[in-house]
């Protein structure tokens, strides 16, 4: 076991990309990491909850295997209107059924934890711990909300309010910040862009906004986003400067966002393997400093 309670786990998403991350959590399971904090948002808030219930299998599956069930998503997912990822069947769903959630040994683990997601009727950052997840229901439902990529996958609904992507919020996709604002100095970061990436301003707002014309404050969460997603990184690398944090960055990323062939998937994830053990030496010495 390593006692790394002082450290943050800062986890990113980026839809099947994290297969190659999925290898990380599998690491820091097998090596029965024990981090103070853990968040992440969009696919980063699936990884959280599989690392915090202390599960390897499904924390693996979740982002590969799991792609091959008739059930996860498709073209005649997204136009039968239960999105081109089935976010209610993967989130809700399966978490009873194929893809089981171990709900008491997250409830038991006393790391804190932090899922974002963006308000799509006000663009509203909302911040979500254990507190406001004292179910296995609850917390389902926010990690799918932190999850819905705008217009391929409906916006999830919680206590009245409609919710997209927690990458459209105020970090960007990269929950840095809030991890400072809960104390923390020491941070491991689990990236699925390479490390010199810079997210590009978007090309055509106004035809954004007309696409978005229904919820404009999604519209500008995505114009804002870019700057938001750099400043963030640019925190990230400074930080790594200081000997605060440990920062993973993909080398070898073989998939989209949207990927769903097994076995592209699965390369991506002994992918990420690779990268992780190479790099295991300087994470343990890291958080074990």
């Amino acid at each position: 076991m390593i006692d790394a309670k002082d450290t943050a786990l800062v986890i990113e998403g980026g839809g099947m990309r994290n297969s190659y991350t999925a290898a990380c959590i599998v690491k820091l399971l097998q090596e029965e990491v024990e981090f103070g904090w853990v968040g992440g948002v969009s696919a980063g808030s699936s990884h959280t909850v599989n690392f915090l219930s202390r599960d390897p299998i499904r924390s693996e599956d979740s982002f590969v295997d799991f792609a091959k069930n008739p059930s996860f998503g498709g073209l005649g997912s997204l136009l039968r209107g239960t999105g081109y990822f089935n976010a209610e069947y993967i989130y809700e769903k399966a978490a009873d059924q194929d893809m089981p959630f171990d709900w008491e040994a997250f409830r038991s683990n006393p790391a804190q934890v932090c899922i974002s997601a963006a308000r799509a009727d006000t663009g509203e950052t909302v911040y979500w711990g254990r507190e406001d997840m004292p179910t296995q229901d609850d917390l389902m439902v926010r990690v799918r909300a932190s999850s819905t990529l705008p217009l391929i996958m409906p916006m999830r609904i919680i206590d009245g309010a409609p919710y997209v992507d927690g990458a459209m919020g105020e970090s960007g996709g990269l929950l840095i910040e809030q991890a400072e604002e809960a104390g923390f100095e020491k941070f491991l970061f689990l990236g699925t862009k390479p490390r010199g990436y810079v997210r590009p301003k978007v090309g055509r707002p106004t035809a954004l906004r007309r696409i978005f014309r229904k919820h404009p404050a999604v519209a500008e969460a995505m114009i804002a986003r870019p700057a938001k997603y750099n400043a963030s990184k640019d925190r990230l690398v400074e930080l790594e400067k200081q000997g605060k944090a440990q920062l993973f960055f993909p080398e070898d990323m073989q998939v989209a966002s949207t990927e769903r062939d097994v076995a592209k998937l699965r390369s991506n994830f002994e992918a990420g393997r690779a990268q992780t053990y190479a790099e295991w030496p300087a994470w343990r010495e890291f958080l074990t400093s």
